[in-house]
């Protein structure tokens, strides 16, 4: 009894993973994104394994997920993802529309390699398909979705982080990120995040300034609403093309009301009158 009493209360005051430093805490201005996107919004059912990330349960079922333990896996993973010496060597995938943009600006950022359309079968263990690749790190949009890359990545041993929801199964997922993945938001939200807390880490930017890439990048975009706004802007540029094209223009001459040297510039008045001609034979 006496070695359970003395070792408790050293347990009890480990800090957790984002409260021992106050830069890796969690920031106001990231929680009120979390809750402008939706990401603490669960489903109605709840995975065994998920049950611990879930805060509570509204009253209408949907299970809300613990932002504070969703921040604190982020950098979990942040931390994973930076420690690969080649950053080409990660490998972010994601077979939801949703999240095919996110990803691709994942990879852009922080120079990983993107999947973000079907994946085929045997990327991961069959040699001779000309897409194969060998990477040190998975990472996947949705474990329920893209279970093709989870289920290889287990059979060669590479680890995988998921941003999971509250019935994502959880099957050789090494690192879950509870989040809401199926709001356009949400998905692009934590993708952006996760690229923000890589850079940070590898020092690329700092963390005293904001990031000047918006997060408004990573979300997903209709292409219907892509083809409106771009018809819109054609508008208005042929617009302001034919306002400019008839627009008087001031070439540079005298004004009526200066007049020429010599010339009178009251009109009511007598014109003059016209000299007598010469007589050349006089």
């Amino acid at each position: 009894y006496g070695i359970h009493e003395s070792l408790s209360p050293s347990l009890d005051r480990q800090p957790a993973m984002s409260g021992g430093f106050e830069a890796l805490s969690l920031c106001q201005e990231d929680v009120t994104k979390f809750l402008a996107s939706a990401t603490h919004l669960g489903t109605k059912n709840c995975d065994f394994q998920m049950l611990h990330y879930v805060y509570k349960r509204r009253s209408d079922g949907t299970h809300i997920i613990n932002v504070k333990k969703t921040w604190e896996k982020l950098l979990l993973a942040a931390r994973i993802v930076a420690a690969i010496e080649n950053p080409a060597d990660v490998c972010a995938i994601s077979a939801r529309p949703f999240g095919q943009r996110a990803v691709l600006k994942f990879a852009g950022q922080t120079g990983a390699t993107a999947i973000a359309s079907r994946f085929t079968p045997g990327t991961f263990t069959n040699q001779i398909t000309a897409g194969f690749r060998e990477p040190r790190l998975l990472v996947v949009g949705d474990p329920r979705l893209d279970h093709q890359p989870v289920k290889e990545a287990s059979y060669v041993n590479i680890p995988v982080i998921a941003f999971c929801n509250t019935d994502s199964p959880l099957r050789y997922v090494d690192i879950a990120i509870p989040c809401n993945n199926n709001s356009i938001h949400s998905i692009g939200l934590m993708w952006w995040l996760l690229a923000r807390e890589v850079l940070r880490l590898r020092g690329t930017i700092s963390r005293e300034q904001p990031w000047d890439v918006m997060v408004d990048l990573f979300f997903y975009r209709d292409p219907a609403e892509i083809e409106k706004q771009e018809k819109q802007d054609a508008e208005a540029a042929a617009a302001v093309t034919e306002q400019q094209q008839y627009q008087p223009q001031e070439w540079g001459g005298p004004s009526i009301e200066e007049g020429k040297p010599g010339e009178t510039s009251d009109w009511g008045a007598d014109p003059p009158v016209a000299a007598a001609p010469l007589e050349w034979g006089a």
